[in-house]
């Protein structure tokens, strides 16, 4: 029987072993019922089939502002955090274009992100909103699967495991450099990661039980 097709039948799109899609997303605010999607930025993260080892595909990225329509622009202080003027989110590609881009790009790669709750929902929501359905990639949080990694650290927000781990980030808040950061953490974390979960279903299912447990 072929697994794949059943997965089809239910929605779940099969995952892609080896291509890993790390992103970030701005919005107008932190209320995901609010909150409209202004920006997605993602890069690919690939693992060798052999080496089993992983690399950052700076030339397999994707980076869009969606158009935002005056009442729905961010406020003066967010614009500081995230450096996309009301002109530039006014000039931004149409947003049912902009989704379509991106649902194309992805393919059927996994989905990362830190804390990826926010960045599952304002996309979801977004593509619910422009496109009528949602899009079916698997959504994998990183935060869970690095404090496995190093359970002797307390830290919980993603300056503190930058910190950690040594990691430097060209502007913070910004997504393309949020993403980058993003992904240097699972680079950093891939040796240990590998302990537990070593293909792209078992660190699904890891980070799917991590998430369930309390936390500390």
């Amino acid at each position: 029987m072929n697994i794949d097709w059943i997965k089809g039948l239910w929605g779940a799109a099969p995952m892609d072993p080896y291509r890993w899609v790390v992103l970030d997303v701005e919005t107008t605010g932190l209320n995901t019922r609010k909150a409209s999607l202004i920006e997605i930025a993602a890069i690919c993260i690939h693992l060798d089939p052999v080496t089993q080892t992983l690399k950052i595909d700076l030339a397999d990225s994707f980076e869009i502002v969606l158009k935002q329509q005056a009442s729905k622009t961010s406020d003066k202080e967010n614009i500081l955090l995230h450096g996309i003027g009301v002109q530039a989110q006014k000039a931004g590609v149409d947003p049912t274009t902009a989704l379509l881009q991106f649902e194309e790009w992805v393919g059927n790669a996994p989905l990362f992100a830190f804390h990826a709750v926010f960045d599952e929902a304002m996309i979801q929501k977004t593509f619910k909103q422009f496109l009528g359905r949602k899009i079916k990639n698997a959504w994998i949080d990183i935060e869970p699967l690095v404090a496995k990694c190093h359970p002797e650290v307390k830290a919980k927000y993603m300056d503190d495991w930058m910190q950690f781990l040594g990691i430097e980030c060209a502007v913070r808040h910004q997504a393309a450099a949020d993403t980058f950061a993003t992904a240097e953490i699972m680079m950093q974390i891939w040796p240990l990661l590998r302990q537990h979960a070593s293909s792209i279903e078992e660190i699904e299912q890891l980070e799917k039980r991590l998430r369930k447990l309390p936390r500390h």
